[in-house]
């Protein structure tokens, strides 16, 4: 197993070990790129006793689908990020916890992402949603630079 998957096995079991996830009938997770703790096996393992949503990039914005299984996966457009195919999840309200991927987080719970917004804006649709931050220790600072826009986490999850 590599480094990433090694690191990343603490912080995904901690997530499962959450009131929030343990209560939680649709949950919107990542499907992990390089740089990101690994989401692949935990999306594998909980697709079938959850809902589980998945980020399609769609321009600016992130649509979400249903993961329905490994077949249920595509390349997406503009990062080969492969995402679910099917049709789209549109009932954000119906949401109960989302875990999100950064660069940073800093001790307020805020969250630095790569600089497109995509992220602020679907969580600030989602009201309902219990936002939970994974992120390395290496990710984790005093404080980061906050745009009126960013939406902080309620939580955030790393090996610590």
């Amino acid at each position: 197993m590599d480094e990433k998957k090694r690191r990343s096995l603490p912080i995904m079991e901690q997530v499962a070990l959450l009131p929030e996830f343990k209560s939680a009938a649709t949950v919107l997770l990542y499907w992990s790129m390089d740089d990101e703790v690994y989401t692949h096996e935990f999306v594998r393992q909980w697709y079938d006793k959850k809902r589980i949503l998945l980020p399609c990039v769609d321009g600016d914005n992130l649509l979400l689908r249903q993961y329905t299984g490994p077949d249920s996966m595509q390349p997406g457009p503009q990062f080969g990020i492969p995402e679910p195919i099917g049709r789209l999840f549109t009932e954000l309200d119906k949401i109960d916890m989302i875990v999100v991927p950064g660069v940073a987080f800093d001790r307020n719970r805020n969250r630095m992402g790569r600089g497109r917004g995509f992220y602020d804006r679907l969580l600030k649709s989602t009201p309902n949603a219990t936002k939970v931050g994974v992120a390395f220790r290496f990710q984790l600072f005093d404080s980061i630079p906050v745009e009126p826009f960013d939406v902080p986490m309620d939580q955030v999850v790393s090996e610590q």
